[in-house]
């Protein structure tokens, strides 16, 4: 039988949990395209004072609503423009979803069930990345899960009319702060989902209970106004936005991220690790669990939650790792209930194999350095292969301890283990990928820049843009023969950017002094056309010139 944790010990574990959970963010430099796209639209906003009209090197960009740019720009502001304010809103919402599964999963099922679903969520390798990564699906994912949680305190059998009416309006919040994270999926994807539970369970009289009215005006009186304001500033938005930013990028390959039908498969396996089995166990089981025969049945609407959001995504022509993440809490919930019902003996067989991925984990990481792309990176990655198989082989250790208390039937202590030792090993794979920084960041590069670079210099970008280097230079970049997600912001405003190579040689020749990024074939091109230039910088992708 569990022992119950004390309120000190929980309290104990949660400051651990955020030690551990924030103690990285400043220590990676900004990677991937969305840490710099991310980064660099909030600062632009403050540089600027336009806090309506979101800007991405100096063009309009009408994407995603406006949520976390306000709270990352409010970060600097406060705090300073750091890699960690960067990263703080996701780390937040990514912590606080952990906290909200907690209560609920503490509220509707018991403590111990409450405990293992947190748990299981804040140790989830997907959801452990996305929460130290700076794009915009934990946001939705957080209000998206903190819906779901207050929909599920609103509507359980214990629920008083005042407790129905107070969490229903904390749905309705959380449903329009989901629409303004990353647009109507936050507000589609659990009306759909409420929908679809309805015609299952034929139960009509939960639409009574949904605070209509109320909620649609909290909803309106949160989610309206940004929408309002920048249509009222930018006419071309709404199309933009509602029309090419939903119904296109759902029905057809218009941003060029269309994967196989399965794409989301292997995601979820690795993304729910090390809980690959007891999840799919309570998967299976949450149907037909005992003592949900009448009125609001928990299991089954977590479970049509897990599987719809899963299988729309699926099935739409726009796929990205990340996009499945709200189906995390709802599977966390399952995943503590079960757990918590769970003998040492099932426990142990159900986590046995993570062991052996564990080992599988160690082969893999020395072979890394054959996944560098150029001979130049090799070493970097040989590096980082190193640091993950000391991760792995940590992780294979907490495994092992781990297994050895579940077969003593000390399961209680086991899920902990595995829990944190599973959050430490994701954590410590994150920090490590700063080893590949010079193949990742412009933050080198932009070291190496600074010294030729002054407040009028004029600073071009040709054929390609790099996401982290504006945030890096505090400055935006002039757009040589490139288009790509500012297509629409050139559009707005096409004499900010340069439609091709030979008008840029010819801007080139007059300028008194500029720098100029671009590829290492474009500089051997523009070299073999003799234009003047001297090389000031360089990295492993990119190639800096200045006039001469």
């Amino acid at each position: 039988m569990p022992l119950p944790l004390s309120p000190l010990r929980l309290l104990l574990l949660l400051l651990v949990l955020c030690v551990i959970w924030f103690g990285n963010l400043e220590q990676r430099k900004l990677a991937l395209t969305d840490e710099g796209r991310y980064a660099e639209i909030p600062r632009e906003m403050v540089a600027s004072g336009d806090w309506t009209t979101p800007r991405l090197n100096g063009f309009k960009y009408f994407e995603k609503p406006a949520l976390q740019y306000w709270a990352t720009a409010s970060a600097y502001t406060l705090f300073g423009q750091h890699h960690w304010t960067a990263r703080l809103w996701t780390a937040l919402t990514g912590l606080l979803g952990i906290l909200a599964v907690y209560l609920a999963g503490r509220r509707l099922f018991g403590p111990q069930a409450g405990l293992y679903a947190g748990l299981a969520l804040g140790s989830s390798l997907l959801w452990v990345g996305m929460g130290h990564m700076n794009t915009l699906d934990m946001g939705v994912a957080f209000f998206m899960g903190l819906g779901l949680c207050a929909f599920l305190l609103a509507q359980h059998a214990g629920a008083s009319r005042r407790e129905n009416a107070l969490w229903m309006h904390v749905v309705w919040a959380s449903l329009a702060l989901s629409v303004l994270s990353k647009g109507l999926i936050g507000l589609v994807l659990p009306g759909a989902v409420m929908v679809l539970y309805t015609l299952i369970q034929r139960d009509w009289g939960l639409w009574r209970r949904l605070h209509l009215l109320s909620g649609l005006v909290l909803f309106f009186i949160i989610a309206a106004p940004w929408f309002v304001a920048v249509s009222l500033a930018n006419p071309d938005f709404f199309h933009f936005f509602f029309i090419h930013e939903h119904f296109e990028r759902f029905l057809t390959k218009v941003h060029r991220r269309d994967e196989p039908w399965w794409y989301f498969f292997p995601i979820f396996v690795l993304g729910i690790l090390p809980w690959l089995i007891p999840a799919l166990d309570a998967l299976r089981r949450a149907w037909n669990r005992e003592g949900e025969r009448k009125n609001f049945h928990p299991g089954r609407f977590l479970l049509i939650w897990a599987v719809f959001i899963f299988f729309f995504f699926s099935i739409s022509s726009s796929k990205l790792p990340s996009y499945i993440l709200p189906v995390f809490p709802a599977l966390a919930l399952l995943t503590g209930r079960h757990l918590a019902g769970m003998s040492g003996k099932t426990l142990f067989w159900q986590m046995l194999p993570m062991a052996l991925l564990a080992i599988v984990g160690l082969w893999f990481s020395s072979r890394a350095a054959n996944l560098a792309g150029e001979e130049s990176a090799r070493q970097a990655y040989a590096q980082y292969g190193l640091w993950a198989a000391w991760t792995a082989a940590f992780w294979l250790a907490g495994l092992i301890a781990g297994l050895v208390l579940a077969y003593r039937q000390r399961a209680q202590l086991a899920i902990l283990i595995f829990g944190f030792t599973a959050l430490l090993a994701a954590q410590s794979i994150l920090s490590g990928h700063d080893l590949l920084a010079r193949t990742t960041s412009t933050y080198y590069l932009a070291q190496q820049i600074r010294p030729h670079l002054k407040p009028e210099t004029p600073l071009y970008s040709i054929g390609t843009y790099e996401q982290t280097l504006p945030f890096y230079l505090d400055r935006t970049l002039t757009l040589v023969a490139y288009q790509d997600e500012m297509a629409f912001g050139i559009g707005q405003e096409p004499h900010k950017w340069i439609a091709d190579i030979p008008a840029f040689e010819r801007k080139w020749r007059t300028e008194t002094y500029a720098l100029a990024i671009m590829l290492p074939e474009t500089y051997q091109q523009l070299k073999n056309n003799g234009l003047p230039m001297k090389e000031i910088a360089r990295d492993t992708k990119r190639v800096v010139v200045a006039t001469p």
